[in-house]
């Protein structure tokens, strides 16, 4: 009896373990089937999350944020060369088109480097966007340096503008080397003639008059450099103060007088009296008296050459805010100015004809000091000209103020310079 109770109870117990196993192993197949379902969700996810970022790489952290603060046109390439980030300026350059940088020679450059992890640097010539003209590259400088292991670095500077103020020096020093040895080598020839004809008193004395043509030209030479240094900066305008137009253009005439009357030409004045201008006198009385001694020296004998000033609006004539400019003008009936001649007559040491600027002691300089000049006073220089006909050089200043103890009583009005005002040819 006891024996069959026993094994009554050993048979009730394996019971219950065997359903409590049941129990536990279908709830533990539910789960796993749910996170199963869940997993797989989740999986899809995250593969789809990692196709999307496999064609752009992410950038090491900072690097962003450094790119965006560089003055460098900055491109970050992939493994296969698709362009991960580039800025804005190198869009604009035509450096990164559709994705993919369009400078051949850049592209090799960032193969290269991605190869053997060296940083390379060099210059190159791209084209200019948005002109059809081959001659006109861009000037670049390119550094590539590997980004971590996956990544390259391509910085571009724009090297043009550098490169062409460099041309600008070479040729200035070259052409003052070339003008100051012209001179100075004169003198000493004329010298050596001196000493060789001192027993010829005629001799000695046309030999002299030579040296004093060729001395004073170095001089003129030599202070139209200083002149020179003085106004290129656009931006400075020294000592500045009330002057009148009047008076510059009296200074001027009188700078001209024994060229104009050995030529017979005359020069006549005429316009708005009692202007004024607000800037240095000194540079202001250089740059006209340029204008006029260039337009005496390039006229044939028997014509004239008239200066006539006027009041204008800005508005009208520069496009910019409301207010009032002077316009003076120097017209003459001399040889005139070819059309490519006139794109460069402002450029130091350029001469429309060399041969005549030779005869006339030119240096070449005379314009150049008017454009810097009028720039430094915030005013522009124009030029119109016909071949055979003449030339209109117009210089237009902000107004001034006159003086207190210059300005006019009252109901008096300002006259005209001369009796006639002289016709201007039409502008440009």
């Amino acid at each position: 009896m006891d024996v069959n109770v026993a094994a009554a109870a050993a048979c009730a117990i394996a019971g219950l373990g065997v359903g409590l196993t049941a129990s536990i192993a279908f709830r533990w197949s539910e789960r796993e089937q749910a996170r199963s379902r869940h997993g797989g969700t989740n999986g899809r996810n995250r593969q789809q999350a990692l196709g999307a970022t496999t064609h752009e790489p992410p950038l090491p952290p900072g690097v962003d944020t450094v790119l965006s603060v560089l003055r460098s046109c900055a491109i970050v390439l992939g493994e296969g060369d698709e362009v991960v980030k580039a800025s804005s300026a190198a869009y604009a350059m035509g450096l990164v088109r559709g994705g993919a940088v369009a400078v051949d020679p850049m592209l090799a450059l960032a193969r290269s480097t991605r190869r053997d992890g060296e940083i390379r640097q060099v210059e190159l010539e791209v084209p200019r966007p948005g002109t059809a003209r081959p001659g006109e590259p861009l000037a670049v400088s390119v550094r590539v340096a590997p980004l971590g292991s996956r990544l390259v670095l391509v910085l571009v500077e724009d090297q043009t503008d550098r490169r062409r103020v460099e041309a600008v020096r070479r040729d200035f020093v070259a052409n003052v080397s070339h003008e100051l040895k012209t001179p100075v080598g004169a003198l000493s020839l004329l010298s050596e003639a001196v000493a060789d004809a001192s027993d010829d008193p005629e001799a000695v004395q046309r030999f002299a008059g030579r040296m004093q043509i060729e001395a004073t030209r170095l001089a003129s030479l030599v202070q139209e450099i200083i002149d020179l240094s003085r106004v290129q900066d656009d931006r400075l305008m020294v000592d500045p103060e009330p002057v009148a137009v009047d008076e510059l253009i009296a200074e001027a005439i009188d700078r001209c007088r024994q060229q104009a009357a050995a030529k017979q030409i005359l020069i006549a004045a005429g316009g708005i009296a009692g202007l004024y201008l607000h800037g240095n006198r000194g540079q202001l009385a250089a740059a006209l008296g340029n204008l006029v001694e260039n337009a005496v020296n390039y006229s044939p004998p028997r014509t004239r050459v008239a200066i006539a000033t006027r009041r204008i609006s800005s508005a009208a004539a520069l496009g910019e805010a409301d207010g009032e400019l002077i316009e003076i003008s120097v017209t003459d009936q001399g040889i005139g100015i070819s059309e490519k001649d006139r794109e460069r007559v402002f450029e130091r040491f350029y001469r429309v004809d060399p041969a005549r600027s030779r005869q006339t002691g030119g240096t070449g300089l005379g314009l150049s000091i008017v454009k810097h000049v009028a720039a430094s006073h915030g005013g522009t220089v124009s030029v119109w000209s016909v071949e055979g006909q003449g030339s209109t050089f117009t210089l237009r200043l902000p107004a001034g103020q006159a003086p207190v103890d210059h300005t006019l009583p009252d109901g008096e009005s300002a006259q005209p310079l001369s009796e006639t005002t002289p016709q201007l040819s039409p502008e440009a």
